[in-house]
């Protein structure tokens, strides 16, 4: 088909048909992004965690005054829950994933490094830790009994405490050391002295989004006891059908056991609802933006059709007379779709530059990372499907315009 007729009929209607193109280069720049951001919230949502999800709870309780014996409480804490039936493992712990808040320290390569390689998440275990969580070792080692050490020593005024080793997950092993060997290696973490790294775990997530998606799994374990009052975390590892009945066993098992405290009920849950609950903002925002999305193309999709609809009726006659001179509807029908191809294309490709605009900033204002390229094909994909369907309705009653209106006064 001749492009020429059509670039000049668009020439005489500059006004309509810039605006169609603005409107298709703007949808392209923001479907593409938010195509970019949704797909990123999904694979957050559907991050693998590492962890027994579907075997674990979590009960959050506080002390009510100075407990001065809790390291005691702690161990008959910890030997009663132990003995509940049901129960595989359990653990105290000071920090669980799926929280909004962790403990973090700076990690060096050696004791002079001015600046931190990265900043860690730091999970203080003790001897069920790796059990009650359901981590897999992929290398090395667990912690040997002799390897513990109380948080209470570690921060007292003893200088000879220190924490001999650690155990890392093998995204945070390889960004220490790439295409090296993590074990038997030292980190610097508390203080000067060399921490010696025994095993590698699969996968350990934060229990924040701090540092972003890449910093998902810069998590350390230390071999560090701690007591119940201390983020007050207890972790109980069952089986997914006995969860409920041993959550609720081990809150009252709890409050029997030693001194009055409180247990918070609202905190004292499975880890699958707890997964739940730090991810709705995520899921949120995705369905927000697929709305926006939607919005975007439904807009876009009804200004293609008003405009072909008003050209169509503005051209009825010349149509008429294109049919009376042999055109076949099939040509005419050709003719609006190309028209449509053009005009999008040409909002695609300014869409596009937009697109790339837009992630910049993104990146620069939210620490977003870069807009993949294969998005910009899809989006304009989607784009040129949406012009075609759009215009095929008003194109059609182009192509059924009789030669006899050629015929008809104006």
């Amino acid at each position: 088909m001749e492009i020429r007729p059509i670039l000049s009929t668009l020439m005489r209607h500059k006004t309509a048909a810039s605006l169609i193109v603005l409107e298709i280069a703007l949808t392209c720049a923001i479907i593409c992004n938010a195509l970019f951001m949704i797909g990123a919230r999904i694979s957050q949502i559907s991050e693998t965690s590492g962890l027994a999800e579907n075997e674990m709870v979590r009960v959050q309780l506080v002390p009510i005054g100075d407990d001065k014996d809790s390291e005691a409480q702690t161990r008959s804490d910890l030997a009663m829950l132990r003995q509940l039936p049901g129960v595989k493992a359990a653990t105290t712990v000071n920090q669980v994933p799926f929280v909004n808040s962790s403990w973090n320290s700076g990690v060096r390569l050696s004791p002079d490094q001015q600046n931190t390689t990265l900043n860690a998440t730091t999970y203080m275990a003790e001897e069920q830790f790796l059990d009650a969580f359901g981590l897999k070792l992929v290398a090395g080692r667990n912690f040997t009994p002799d390897e513990y050490q109380s948080f209470e020593v570690l921060n007292s005024a003893d200088t000879s405490a220190r924490v001999p080793s650690a155990i890392l997950t093998r995204a945070m092993a390889e960004r220490l050391f790439p295409g090296e060997d993590a074990l038997g290696k030292s980190i610097y973490v508390w203080g000067n002295e060399p921490i010696r790294i025994v095993g590698i775990v699969e996968h350990l997530v934060r229990p924040s989004m701090q540092g972003g998606p890449s910093a998902r799994e810069h998590s350390l374990i230390f071999p560090v006891t701690v007591t119940y009052n201390l983020g007050g975390n207890y972790v109980i590892r069952t089986s997914p059908e006995r969860r409920a009945e041993v959550l609720a066993a081990a809150s009252e098992a709890l409050r029997g056991n030693g001194p009055k405290r409180i247990i918070l009920e609202d905190n004292t849950k499975t880890f699958s609802e707890l997964r739940q609950e730090f991810y709705q903002q995520q899921r949120s925002m995705a369905w927000l933006l697929g709305i926006v999305c939607i919005g975007l193309l439904l807009i876009t999709a009804l200004g293609i059709v008003g405009l072909a609809s008003f050209w169509v009726q503005q051209r009825t006659k010349q149509i008429g007379v294109r049919r009376a001179l042999g055109a076949t509807k099939g040509q005419i029908l050709r003719y609006f779709q190309t028209e449509n191809f053009l005009l999008a294309s040409i909002g695609i490709v300014l869409g596009m530059l937009m697109a790339f605009g837009i992630n910049q900033f993104l990146m620069s204002q939210y620490e977003l990372p870069r807009l993949p390229l294969y998005y910009l094909p899809a989006g304009a994909l989607a784009l040129w499907l949406l012009g075609q369907i759009a215009v095929f309705g008003p194109a059609r009653r182009a192509a059924s315009v009789s030669p006899a209106i050629a015929t008809r006064s104006v």
